[in-house]
């Protein structure tokens, strides 16, 4: 430690000495210009001799420039940007909701390698019918012996980012249109932090990445409506977790959206889930419970308000699945002119399966209500 601090302190005083011979070097560059022009501006008190001062600095100094010679190579100027082009903004309310968060037009293009937001980033209560203190699986291997005691109520983290890793794939033709390759991310954690006698512990935590392609479309449906994109991902979720509470799928999933101006829009997905040997399938009945498809609708009444309405169906006979109606309300500005915020007062209520995927196969009624960044 010694040895450390005498190399350190030798350090800086060999700084030290460096600094200091470059200013000598400096003040005895400044002291040697006879004709110096902050040496004439001294001589206030003589104003013939500050005048002869002058003219000799002036005379040296078109001595200097007819001694340099012109250089030839063009001059480029500095362009400073204050505000985004209009090409690359996918923050410009003139477009609409889908628009923008897919980035389906030249207008609302922001490039590739850029963070964005997927679902909502979140911080949020919630509160619930029942709490699955046992979890179980068809699957013999994934049944939980032990019984915790947890709680009903609960906090919920939830994380999600996405970036385009690539553009123009099969628009290259398209001066206007854009289609583009996602890879997103998402994170889903329950944390029991109101029960002290465990410790606090995060009762799951789902795990979500996903590959999504979108096409832009511009078709016109009944009543005002528009398709305006359509896609595929490949989506892989998993809590992590060893048995018995290990769960996990792998689907693909279709998806479309459609608005009507810049007040309503939904968006439609359709999956089939990829086949697991039958040893290594945590959770067989998986579609049965959560679904086989979803149905999600928004409608923006104002700039501050959005209410949205999401429907999961199995598509089968049991008729399981779920839905979530949900009010976002705008908090705070964003600071930017034409930028609305990111901050919302975020409410959920949820009935039905799927709620997280520990809870895949139990039918639970949840409140939620907290804040959320949501980015579109």
């Amino acid at each position: 430690m010694h040895s450390l601090v005498a190399l350190f302190t030798l350090f800086l005083i060999a700084i030290y000495a460096l600094t200091a011979s470059a200013n000598d070097q400096n003040v005895g560059q400044a002291t040697a210009t006879p004709n110096d022009w902050q040496a004439c501006r001294a001589l206030a008190s003589d104003a013939a001799a500050r005048l002869r001062c002058f003219d000799a600095w002036a005379a040296q100094q078109r001595a200097n420039d007819s001694a340099n010679k012109p250089s030839t190579e063009p001059v480029v100027p500095l362009v400073i940007t204050i505000t985004p082009p209009d090409l690359h903004n996918c923050k410009d309310t003139q477009y609409s909701e889908l628009s923008r968060y897919w980035e389906l037009e030249v207008g609302s293009d922001c490039g590739a390698f850029g963070i964005r937001g997927y679902r909502p980033i979140s911080l949020s209560w919630l509160g619930s019918d029942s709490v699955n203190t046992q979890p179980t699986s068809p699957a013999p291997l994934n049944n939980a012996i032990q019984l915790i005691p947890y709680r009903t109520d609960e906090l919920r983290v939830g994380l999600s980012v996405r970036t385009k890793i690539a553009q123009g794939l099969l628009t290259q033709a398209e001066p206007l249109r854009r289609d583009s390759l996602w890879f997103a991310y998402s994170q889903q954690s329950n944390w029991q932090l109101f029960s002290g006698d465990l410790s606090r512990p995060f009762r799951t935590t789902d795990h979500e990445p996903e590959l999504i392609y979108i096409y832009p479309l511009d078709a016109a449906l009944p009543w005002g409506w528009r398709l305006r994109y359509a896609g595929i991902s490949l989506n892989h979720q998993s809590n992590g977790q060893p048995l018995p509470y290990s769960r996990s799928w792998n689907r693909t999933i279709l998806m479309a959206g459609a608005e009507r101006g810049h007040d309503f829009y939904v968006q439609a997905k359709l999956w089939q889930r990829l086949p697991e040997p039958l040893g290594d399938d945590d959770n067989p009945d998986i579609s049965d419970r959560v679904g086989r498809g979803e149905l999600a609708g928004f409608w923006s009444i104002n700039a501050n308000n959005t209410w949205g309405l999401t429907l999961r169906h199995a598509l089968s006979a049991n008729a399981n699945g779920s839905v979530r109606l949900e009010w976002l309300r705008k908090l705070g500005d964003s600071g930017v002119p034409g930028n609305r915020s990111g901050l919302r007062f975020h409410t959920q209520l949820f009935s039905g399966y799927g709620d997280s995927l520990i809870d895949y196969n139990r039918r639970r009624m949840v409140l939620s209500l907290g804040l959320s960044l949501v980015d579109w």
